[in-house]
């Protein structure tokens, strides 16, 4: 797959060394797993080849990979989540933690917590102290990806849509092309939405890098309405 091909997988994630299932998008693995979600929807993963949203080792395979193939693969720490960093491993004193956590007087081992922008997990609290590891829980651990691509997107304006719901999630965009320009209305609650600002900046790189466009005009509409007569 070049770089900027737009893909959907389908894939089952494993702990090589316990066998345990750490995530997938097909409902039925899930299942014979004993960890189906009721609530969650199964679907396959949308992503963009070479843009890193990947650990290495995946984005190396998914570069060399076909559609409507089966692959197993093991991915090293080293090409995974990394290995484990004893210096990420780090000790807390009570007056510590409620300066930096909130709600300290609840937090229960297994937790996740951010202190001082890092984000890591209350591993216990012993002896006054607690103790936070600041490595990726799936540091260390070599994965197993089964995985298939099930689709490659090719059309130009499915191409923008499903960038537009990668990036935000939602799909109530209008979009207008004129040659190799492209105009996208954007939905009003989006322009409430903090994260709109950084998303829009990720947005403009991916539509120019998959689709190829030129000028790229986002317009933000909000139409008036008549005040009920409560008002």
């Amino acid at each position: 797959m070049e770089e900027g091909t737009i893909v959907y997988i389908d894939y089952d994630l494993y702990d090589v060394e316990s066998g345990d299932l750490i995530e997938t998008t097909r409902e039925e693995t899930a299942k014979s797993n004993d960890s189906h979600e009721e609530n969650r929807d199964y679907e396959p993963l949308c992503v963009t080849i070479g843009e890193g949203r990947l650990i290495p080792g995946f984005e190396e395979s998914l570069a060399e990979a076909e559609i409507d193939t089966d692959y197993d693969i093991d991915i090293s720490p080293e090409k995974a989540y990394g290995v484990r960093d004893s210096n990420a491993v780090e000790y807390f004193g009570p007056q510590q933690l409620a300066r930096q956590v909130r709600d300290p007087e609840n937090l229960q081992v297994g937790q996740s917590v951010e202190i001082g922008g890092r984000k890591g997990r209350f591993v216990m609290f012993r002896a006054g102290r607690a103790r936070i590891d600041f490595n990726h829980e799936l540091a260390g651990k070599t994965l197993r990806y089964n995985y298939r691509i099930t689709k490659v997107v090719e059309e130009r304006d499915e191409k923008v849509v499903t960038l537009l719901k990668m990036n935000t999630g939602s799909e109530d965009f209008e979009v207008e092309f004129d040659g190799d320009d492209v105009s996208i209305t954007i939905p009003e609650y989006l322009g409430y939405d903090q994260s709109w600002g950084m998303a829009k900046f990720q947005l403009i790189r991916s539509l120019r890098d998959s689709v190829g466009v030129k000028t790229i005009v986002f317009r933000d509409v909000h139409q008036y309405r008549e005040p009920s007569e409560e008002e």
